[in-house]
């Protein structure tokens, strides 16, 4: 492998700013901003609008669709037949 042709893959904090969330991973990403780590390193940061601690689903807060306001808007459109063995074949 040509190593001068391979990106910098190296230690950065992931900051959720509405969360006050961060981790420290490593990646590709560059920041010019630097944050102080618990273990006294100095890493760069970047700064993520969400993640698994501000996302709806993961944090259980996501919207339900109501089913139920979807099928009275198809039988209202289509009519309600039934179910589908209670039709009479008259053929």
């Amino acid at each position: 492998m040509q190593q001068e042709k391979q990106p910098d893959y190296h230690a950065v904090v992931f900051r959720d700013r509405a969360a006050g969330f961060a981790f420290l991973t490593r990646s590709t990403a560059t920041s010019e901003r630097t944050i102080e780590w618990d273990d006294g390193e100095t890493y760069p940061v970047v700064d993520v609008e969400i993640s698994s601690e501000s996302h709806p689903f993961y944090t259980g807060k996501a919207r339900t669709v109501d089913s139920e306001g979807r099928i009275a808007q198809f039988e209202k459109r289509y009519g309600n037949s039934g179910p589908a063995g209670d039709e009479k074949n008259t053929a």
